[in-house]
């Protein structure tokens, strides 16, 4: 026998079983596990893989497709090899059966009538108890693996890669979309995932079993035998699985932990409370260095926007419709992808730096995101903003000095003066497109346009008025005036 495998070869040697090879001798190096009796026509849900199927013939089809497909299920579901009994209720074999064990290299045996079924069980299991001190050792050594996790603080490549040196497998984890489910740890291919948690474990060459999560399984966890390793069997893989979901856990922990620390931080900058040092520190702790953005997105929740940013460093506020995100600028292109999303982006700064003239800018960006039916607007972008200065206090004056008079009004009566012109001029002065945006008569339009010129003094057919007014309108949105 194989040191520490028992194989079908192996069972062929024993001369006290007395059996014989009828087909699939290609087959032979299969490992063996154990030996079962089955009369059944699918036992393949109650089998773990790597075992010999022994029946006298009531499981056998009698016809020649019947014979093939239950031939194909026991291979599919890693069965090692069938030992038929010689006579009692075995029906004839077609070739189709025979060719079948051949071409899928699945050995087919015959047991004597004077060998009863048990004889070759205990042949099996006598054979087979070193590799069942071998496979206790190894669950043993997986369940000190969370001793791992707490005393020597292991990444999760690392804790893995213990697990397989253990195991004797090859572990893969993803999603039930197929994808990555921890950090660093390879997917399968997504054409082995099972289309139900409760299909059999078993596939050709390891198993395939669900990762345990509140709520419904997270993902699964594929393992493989490796060439030249003593497999510890599927109790290891499932407790490898536990093992995978405790990890999940802990880092799903983690990212929330340092979720709401983010939003925290986040909400402390747009208050200006903290100092820039502070500030980068905390910035460096969430991995965000270097060139930084403010991004203010509507249309979306925490969900969508925690799933397209997944493993990209930012920080997160909600702030009623609206989320602050704030991280590199290659956050904005997965959030313009997002679905009827709007978002404004302001102008890069360093890490640190005070927010509030990004946040006006990434508010402007937004109204114009919203206005335009664009998913995303750089500030910038617009033509119009390259002639706005970028101090504040310059931008207030010019304000001031040319709607001023029109925003103590508007916010005395609680009228719109200021938005009716924007309207008009946002849609190239055409009074009645503006009107039906607005949902008014174009007479009350005409006549707010008539007020407007009489409080800010002035003349909207003049082109240096209109040039005036209309960068002063832009100067009151980057401000977060029009709003």
């Amino acid at each position: 026998m194989a040191t520490n495998k028992l194989t079908v070869e192996d069972l062929l040697s024993f001369p006290a079983l007395q059996l014989t090879l009828r087909a699939g001798k290609s087959g032979l190096s299969r490992s063996v596990s154990w030996a079962h009796t089955s009369e059944l026509a699918d036992p393949t849900p109650w089998l773990l893989g790597a075992e010999v199927i022994m029946t006298t013939g009531l499981a056998i089809p009698r016809t020649a497709t019947g014979q093939r497909r239950y031939l194909e299920r026991l291979d599919d579901a890693g069965v090692s090899a069938l030992a038929l009994s010689a006579q009692l209720h075995m029906p004839p074999l077609h070739d189709a059966f025979f060719e079948a064990a051949e071409e899928r290299g699945f050995p087919v045996l015959e047991v004597p009538l004077a060998v009863p079924f048990i004889a070759v069980s205990q042949e099996v299991a006598a054979a087979v108890q070193e590799d069942a001190r071998h496979r206790l050792g190894a669950q043993l050594q997986v369940f000190g693996s969370l001793r791992w996790m707490v005393a020597e603080d292991l990444d999760t490549p690392t804790l893995l890669r213990r697990l397989e040196r253990l195991s004797g497998y090859n572990v893969f984890l993803c999603t039930p979309q197929g994808r990555p489910l921890l950090p660093g740890v390879p997917t399968p291919d997504p054409g082995v995932l099972p289309a139900s948690v409760d299909a059999p474990p078993t596939v050709p060459g390891g198993f395939v079993l669900p990762v345990p999560a509140p709520g419904g399984p997270a993902g699964f966890l594929v393992a493989y035998e490796r060439q030249g390793a003593q497999p510890a069997g599927l109790a290891v893989v499932q407790h490898i699985a536990t093992v995978a979901a405790l990890r999940l856990a802990m880092v799903r922990n983690e990212r929330e932990t340092l979720r709401r620390e983010g939003a925290e931080t986040l909400a402390e900058l747009l208050r200006e409370v903290l100092d820039p040092d502070a500030a980068r520190r905390r910035l460096a702790r969430h991995a965000i260095e270097g060139e930084t953005v403010l991004l203010v997105v509507r249309n979306t929740t925490d969900e969508a926007l925690l799933h397209c940013l997944e493993d990209r460093p930012h920080l997160l506020l909600t702030r009623g419709d609206d989320r602050y995100v704030l991280g590199a600028p290659e956050l904005a292109p997965a959030i313009g992808e997002l679905p009827g999303v709007a978002a404004g982006m302001s102008r890069p700064f360093p890490p640190g730096a005070a927010l509030k003239v990004a946040e006006r800018e990434a508010l402007w960006a937004l109204s114009k995101a919203v206005e335009s039916g664009r998913p995303l607007v750089r500030y910038g972008d617009d033509a119009t903003g390259r002639w706005l200065p970028e101090d504040p206090a310059v931008l207030s004056a010019l304000v001031e000095h040319v709607l001023g008079e029109v925003l103590r009004y508007d916010l005395a009566h609680g009228s719109q003066l200021l938005v009716s012109v924007r309207t008009w001029l946002e849609r190239d002065r055409r009074t009645e497109t503006a009107a039906a945006a607005l949902h008014i008569h174009p007479n009350t339009l005409a006549y707010r346009l008539r007020r407007f010129g009489a409080l800010s003094r002035r003349d909207l057919s003049s082109t240096g008025a209109l040039a005036e007014v209309w960068l002063a309108i832009q100067a009151a949105g980057t401000l977060g005036l029009t709003d």
